[in-house]
């Protein structure tokens, strides 16, 4: 089967998407292939911002329906790509929606917000990010809130935490976590990179690794290839196994320098934390959300088989969603015996 064959059969999921969101964006998701994405709704947001955001995507949703429908399932994602459409699950880069109270997650749930990164690059109620200066680890509070977006069925994502408070994110959660969208330090030691030994902790619990196309995290950085691309993904596949990896490309198609400035900076408004400048450079070839297809021409060249290829694309992602995505049962999980712990030693 040809590349551009096996691309339009294929199920292609991105774990992570922080675009602007308008018509031209979806056009170009569509005529790239995909399938489904983890679009950003909330990254320093507060609650009223994060709801007003998913007011926007019920308004896109309506005027966009024929490119762009929500998905909250797995089955939702496979029914977009019968229907021709690109699922959208919303998803938090930060847990910050909530502010300071547990009790409106099931409320973002029944929105449809399917994942929730724990921290964006700094310090929060839940933990440490990793352009702090100091890494805490977990708090008490943020096992609570592991603990319940266990419960709610809430994908627990990892890819700005800072180390410690990852692995205590990753032995604390009673499902397997998730680096949405990651390179690998073992190629270009960047502070938001993951080290070999942090990909295989999250994999061995059963996580999730999905490999960024974000040209910053690639030691090529502004002159990054699509060939390098590759190179990341194949180094990411040697160290978690082929069945734990897909996409993430963290692609910013549209954003402006002010966008970029926003981010950077502490809750959005404090010291610069992250010291790049202006947007971001994109990898040569794949400049919008309409080039996915050149990744799997790639996978062709580098004479990867089907199998594999069906898997990065979207299968993996689809298999793992499928497993964190379902509520849990009700009774004492691996955080709620954390609190317990922390309770008696009050």
């Amino acid at each position: 089967m040809s590349g551009m064959t096996l691309h339009e059969s294929a199920i292609v999921f991105d774990g992570l998407v922080v675009a602007q969101w308008n018509r031209q964006t979806f056009e170009h998701m569509r005529q790239g292939g995909l399938t489904g994405a983890n679009c950003t709704i909330c990254i320093w947001e507060g609650f009223r911002d994060t709801m007003t955001n998913i007011a926007l995507w019920r308004g896109w949703f309506e005027e966009h329906g024929d490119i762009v429908m929500p998905a909250r399932t797995v089955a939702d994602i496979r029914r977009a790509k019968e229907a021709g459409k690109v699922g959208i699950v919303l998803g938090w880069q930060n847990s910050c929606g909530i502010e300071d109270d547990i009790r409106l997650l099931p409320l973002f749930k029944d929105l449809g917000v399917g994942f929730i990164q724990l921290t964006y690059n700094t310090q929060n109620y839940v933990g440490t990010g990793c352009w702090e200066e100091r890494d805490s680890g977990l708090s008490s509070f943020g096992r609570h809130f592991i603990a319940e977006a266990n419960r709610l069925g809430i994908a627990i994502d990892l890819s700005h935490v800072a180390s410690q408070t990852a692995s205590d994110a990753i032995a604390a959660s009673a499902k397997p976590c998730t680096y949405t969208h990651v390179c690998p330090a073992g190629l270009y030691p960047h502070p938001r990179n993951k080290t070999d030994e942090q990909l295989r902790e999250i994999v061995d619990r059963g996580g999730f690794v999905g490999m960024a196309t974000y040209a910053p995290f690639m030691r090529n950085g502004a002159d990054s290839t699509i060939e390098d691309c590759l190179d990341t993904f194949e180094y990411v596949l040697n160290v978690c196994g082929e069945e734990n990896v897909g996409i993430g490309t963290d692609s910013t198609e549209g954003q402006d320098e002010a966008f970029f400035e926003w981010i950077r900076k502490d809750k959005g408004t404090g010291r610069r934390m992250v010291p790049a400048k202006g947007t971001a450079a994109f990898v040569k070839g794949l400049e919008t959300l309409a080039d996915y297809p050149s990744l799997t021409m790639a996978m062709e060249r580098r004479g990867w088989s089907e199998r594999r290829t069906r898997a990065v694309l979207g299968e993996n992602w689809l298999r793992f969603l499928g497993e964190v995505w379902q509520p849990a049962a009700s009774g004492v999980d691996g955080g709620d015996r954390n609190l317990q712990a922390d309770a008696r030693q009050q």
